[in-house]
């Protein structure tokens, strides 16, 4: 249940650039799974936002920070006014955990459907 996707032949990545992966032969692949599909791998913007911040703090969001609270309102500037609240985790594991104590506390049952 543990096995690499390509187990008969795997990839060996060892860059990437906007939408596309490359391998240690310079071969190009897209990328469809990897996390990226919002602004791609190494985008010049995510990099620079990223590098600032890791300058002046690198920590997940269980400490208080005012940039914390300034992207939420920016956040949900963008949003219809019932999406007004921002839960920030750590991964999509986080994500779909607390998606799931939501729900079950919203709904009051315990019962969960899944897709492979």
């Amino acid at each position: 249940s543990c096995k690499i996707l390509f187990a008969k032949d795997p990839l060996k990545i060892v860059r990437a650039q906007g939408q596309y992966m490359f391998d240690e032969k310079g071969q190009k692949y897209l990328d469809c799974i990897n996390n990226v599909a919002h602004v791609g791998h190494s985008h010049p913007y995510v990099i620079k936002a990223a590098t600032k911040q890791m300058e002046l703090l690198n920590t997940n969001s269980r400490f208080l920070h005012d940039n914390l609270v300034q992207y939420a309102q920016l956040l949900t500037a963008t949003l219809p006014e019932k999406l007004s609240v921002c839960y920030f985790v750590n991964s999509g594991s986080e994500a779909n955990d607390l998606a799931l104590r939501l729900a079950r506390q919203y709904r009051g049952h315990q019962d969960v459907i899944t897709l492979e």
